[in-house]
């Protein structure tokens, strides 16, 4: 469990917390609660947690991409959060409640910073996400329609998938694409 204040930064955490994101009080306090989830699901829970603070929900319960100990550990947890009015109208804190990764069913998640994509496959990674087609692909990118097939061949090997369709929803399910924007992003943390 840990409270966080107007800013999201995470202000007091239990042992388990910390335990669960292998850190100190010194570690994880004064941080801000997006930097211990995966880079896909920041913005919509940083969207929710916003809403809590405007008074908008009371609370919400979302499965959030933690990044637990070490660049390279990811799980998924259910996440509950709950907004905590002060007496005062203008003090707002929000607990946020996850398992510990032990109690918790753990999903194995790709890496958080394993650079997969040049900047030209996350482009057109993000063009085929948004349903544009190669000659148009091609178009906005100044390639020709086969340097655009060129690299949706190497992206398709690259994510082990035999279609665009599945490349997108294989992208999606690693977190290579941002959940909840649109048009589509690929998260910069996998770009080289």
């Amino acid at each position: 469990m840990a409270s966080l204040d107007k800013t999201l930064t995470i202000q007091q955490a239990n042992q388990e917390f910390f335990t669960q994101f292998n850190g100190s009080s010194e570690d994880i306090c004064g941080r801000n609660f997006r930097d211990v989830v995966h880079p896909s699901v920041q913005q919509p829970l940083m969207r929710q947690l916003s809403n809590l603070l405007e008074g908008k929900h009371q609370r919400f319960v979302t499965p959030v991409i933690a990044v637990g100990p070490g660049a390279e550990s990811a799980f998924t947890v259910p996440l509950t959060a709950v907004a905590v009015r002060g007496v005062l109208p203008d003090t707002t804190a929000i607990l946020v409640m996850m398992p510990t990764a032990g109690d918790a069913e753990q999903t194995p998640v790709m890496p958080r910073r394993k650079k997969i994509l040049s900047s030209m496959d996350a482009r057109i990674l993000e063009g085929i996400a948004a349903g544009v087609s190669t000659i148009p692909l091609a178009a906005s990118l100044y390639l020709s329609r086969q340097g655009v097939e060129y690299h949706v061949t190497c992206l398709l090997r690259k994510l082990k998938v035999p279609n665009r369709a599945a490349l997108v929803s294989r992208a999606y399910s690693l977190g290579v694409l941002k959940v909840g924007t649109w048009p589509p992003q690929v998260v910069d943390d996998f770009v080289k």
